[in-house]
């Protein structure tokens, strides 16, 4: 499989760090990166849009700052997450910073644009494209971008229903290219089952919110290490959008978890500042949160992923 020098060096472990509506920021990608991760966050989490110049700079300048004095330890890239939804009016700007701090790798949502690709391809960047099916990660790959990241059945957020080892298998008959697969992944052991199944990376999402670093409330990162896989009810309701979510986040807002509406996907809306209740109120989780027992810092986390993931593999080995 072929995966870019960029996503292959000064990783400790083969793990992206999903961007977390809301929750990522740069104290997150930060520490993210620097503990030998990819560390991502959505450019809608800048606001108003002008932060987001901030943002990239303070990441510039940190990841920069970590190699020089840690030139035996450089930070793995960090990426942005850029939705592609027509709704979405600060698309060109967000573009437009990317380009202008040459992001090492882009990734894209809700849509596939060539002239995005483009753009991120002029300056060397590498496009990682969402999709919940082989239907979309076909129509990824035609539009230009360079690799995959496989949202399967448990992610957190806008998750697909199709089994990993399904969605995984389809698409390795055809795709050679970079792929990341997310679906309840947040154990060391669960990365390298990810890349036993054909994947080259987990993407890990729903763990990092319940970090020191993360932008979210004490109530919700004691949310997600306090509850498991029969916690989280799949729902578009809140965005338009089917998702996972906190089944006790959705009880606290006097909804009926177990009788939700079905909400039309015409409603979807990306505009600065939309959805920002659902998500801030009504918490996105992923399946995968019963390994989840503490709030610490991310740093910590990831030292853990990477010892479970290198005893997994001595296991493997004997």
């Amino acid at each position: 499989m072929t995966v870019p020098t960029i996503l292959r060096d000064n990783l400790a472990i083969p793990v992206i760090g999903s961007p977390l509506f809301i929750v990522s920021n740069p104290k997150l990608v930060i520490a993210q990166c620097t503990s030998g991760i990819v560390g991502s966050f959505p450019a809608l989490n800048a606001r108003p849009d002008a932060k987001l110049d901030e943002w990239l700079a303070e990441i510039t300048e940190a990841l920069a700052a970590w190699d020089r004095a840690h030139p035996d330890r450089k930070a793995a890239p960090y990426a942005v997450n850029q939705i592609v939804h027509r709704s979405n009016a600060r698309l060109e700007h967000d573009l437009a910073m990317c380009v202008k701090y040459k992001a090492p790798v882009v990734i894209t949502s809700l849509g596939a644009r060539e002239d995005v690709n483009a753009a991120v391809h002029s300056y060397g960047g590498v496009v990682l494209h969402d999709i919940i099916n082989n239907k979309f990660a076909h129509k990824a790959i035609d539009k230009g971008a360079d690799g995959l990241i496989a949202v399967a059945a448990g992610a957190g957020g806008h998750a697909g229903v199709i089994s990993p080892f399904a969605l995984v298998q389809e698409i390795r008959t055809w795709f050679d290219g970079p792929l990341a697969l997310s679906g309840a992944i947040a154990t060391g052991q669960a990365v390298l089952a990810a890349q036993a199944m054909g994947a080259d990376f987990g993407y890990i999402g729903s763990a990092f919110i319940a970090t020191e670093e993360a932008n979210a409330s004490d109530a919700y990162k004691q949310a997600i290490v306090d509850n498991g896989a029969d916690d989280i009810i799949y729902t578009n309701l809140f965005t338009g959008v089917h998702g996972n979510y906190l089944k006790p986040s959705v009880v606290a807002a006097g909804l009926d978890p177990d009788h939700l509406p079905e909400s039309d996907a015409s409603a979807m809306n990306f505009h600065e500042g939309a959805k920002a209740k659902a998500w801030k109120d009504i918490w996105g989780s992923g399946q995968g949160i019963g390994a989840v027992d503490a709030v610490v810092p991310a740093r910590v986390r990831i030292e853990r992923l990477i010892a479970e993931y290198r005893h997994a593999k001595a296991a493997l080995c004997r």
